[in-house]
């Protein structure tokens, strides 16, 4: 019998939003199962603009959902606001749901 390991397919994206958003960068990291939110402060020492390597910034806060939760949009959705504006809340959770299966639950 031979046994294959399933690989976990993980999508990162980098979101340099700069006064947008507290810290200014948000990190966004999808599987199939889970999302995870990270959000960081700028690092002035590489530079201001939003090609400056910023993959040594430092990490303030952070959430991780499980994509089978039945409120996990809302629960990404709530803490994004806290973060950012809702245009990037919306650019960050449209991201995240192409990249995993999260599923946003219509409540009618």
């Amino acid at each position: 019998m031979v046994r294959t390991r399933k690989k976990t397919i993980m999508a990162t994206k980098t979101f340099k939003i700069g006064e947008y958003a507290k810290g200014g960068i948000i990190t966004a990291i999808a599987t199939k199962t889970k999302v995870t939110i990270i959000g960081k402060e700028w690092d002035s020492s590489k530079g201001f603009s939003k090609g400056s390597d910023q993959s040594s910034a430092k990490e303030w806060t952070r959430l991780e959902v499980s994509t089978n939760d039945r409120d996990a949009d809302r629960q990404l959705t709530m803490f994004l606001l806290d973060l950012t504006t809702s245009y990037y809340t919306d650019e960050i959770i449209d991201w995240c749901t192409s990249k995993s299966e999260l599923n946003k639950r219509m409540f009618w």
